[in-house]
């Protein structure tokens, strides 16, 4: 998997992979692996906290990858 042109299988596999594992639920997936809805059982806190992701400068408690940040705060935080 990964690599050029296998963006379409790497969704078929991991469709493929939740309806096995998870019965087709990312909420089951991410419950089995420790995650929940409240802060401190949150994966993006969880990708914040390992410095993979950050969170939103202005505050607002968005989180997700460098390139999601500076889309977010040039849609949303317009000065």
């Amino acid at each position: 998997m990964g690599g050029t042109g296998t963006a379409g299988h790497d969704k078929t596999a991991e469709a493929a992979f939740l309806a096995i594992h998870h019965d087709g639920s990312v909420a089951q997936m991410l419950h089995a692996h420790g995650y929940g809805p409240d802060d401190a059982k949150s994966v993006t806190k969880a990708a914040v906290d390992k410095g993979l992701w950050m969170e939103c400068p202005r505050g607002c408690g968005y989180r997700g990858a460098r390139e999601s940040i500076n889309n977010h705060v040039n849609r949303h935080h317009k000065d």
